[in-house]
Order: structure tokens, then C-alpha cells, then sequence
């Protein structure tokens, strides 16, 4: 004899793996930390005061 096999739940465990497989996609792609975040803001404005104080004031030839 077979054995009984809802469907509505095996629908929803199918469901929620395809969900959880897309889930994990995003999160390669997209998904940083708060703290990874944090860091990258920190260096880039570091690279910028850095660059910013290393300008050189020169006068206009033109004026």
C-alpha cells in the first residue's frame, strides 16, 4: 500500500527551499555587514582628507 503524501505541505517545503536558495544568492551578491560597511565609509574618507591635505595651492597665471 502507498503511503499518503499531503500535497499542501510538500508545496510549502518546495516553496520555502526555492525561497531559501534565492535568499542565499542575494546575500552573495548583495549582502555586506554592518561593520564591513563601516570600515569601507572609514577608508574612503581617510583616502579623501589624505588627498585633500596634500593639495597644493597654486596661483593663476591667468589673473
Amino acid at each position: 500500500m502507498a503511503d499518503i503524501v499531503n500535497l499542501k505541505q510538500f508545496r510549502k517545503r518546495r516553496e520555502r527551499a526555492e525561497r531559501d536558495e534565492e535568499a542565499a544568492a542575494k546575500r552573495i551578491l548583495f549582502g555586506r555587514t554592518k561593520g564591513e560597511k563601516e570600515r569601507e565609509e572609514k577608508l574612503k574618507t581617510a583616502e579623501v582628507k589624505k588627498l585633500d591635505g596634500a593639495k597644493r595651492e597654486h596661483d593663476d597665471p591667468a589673473n
